[in-house]
């Protein structure tokens, strides 16, 4: 997965790569995933959304945030998260599992995405953005 953790002190800081805005912005979706949920799987359920915001930095959180929202409120283990960015929105596609206790023990709670350091640059790779999860 294109992604990596970095060392922070308090909460977890992940780097994510994409050689498109789709692909950061659906790797950085999984990969909070990956740090909330450690098995995760498609069974069933799906949600979809459109978002717009200002800029790429505020329209990242708030497509995470959503994401956040989502699996939090109605109880949704995302496993396969899909995003189209054009312009300023993202379109994403998100599919799943129903929270279960026995099946999802592990991972870490994330109360929210900060905005500190969060900052989309274009390399010669692609793209690369620092996420800090407050956990």
């Amino acid at each position: 997965m294109p992604h990596t953790e970095l060392e922070h002190t308090a909460d977890i800081l992940i780097r994510v790569w994409g050689q498109t805005l789709d692909e950061l912005f659906s790797d950085a979706a999984t990969a909070m995933a990956a740090v909330m949920f450690e098995h995760r799987r498609c069974a069933g359920v799906e949600k979809t959304f459109s978002l717009t915001a200002d800029d790429p930095e505020s329209l990242l959180h708030d497509f995470l945030s959503e994401l956040l929202f989502l699996s939090e409120v109605e109880s949704i283990v995302f496993s396969d998260i899909r995003a189209r960015v054009e312009g300023n929105t993202v379109h994403c596609t998100a599919r799943g599992e129903p929270f279960s206790p026995e099946r999802h023990r592990g991972g870490t709670e994330i109360k929210g995405i900060s905005y500190s350091g969060l900052r989309i640059i274009n390399t010669d790779k692609g793209y690369q953005v620092d996420i800090l999860f407050d956990v």
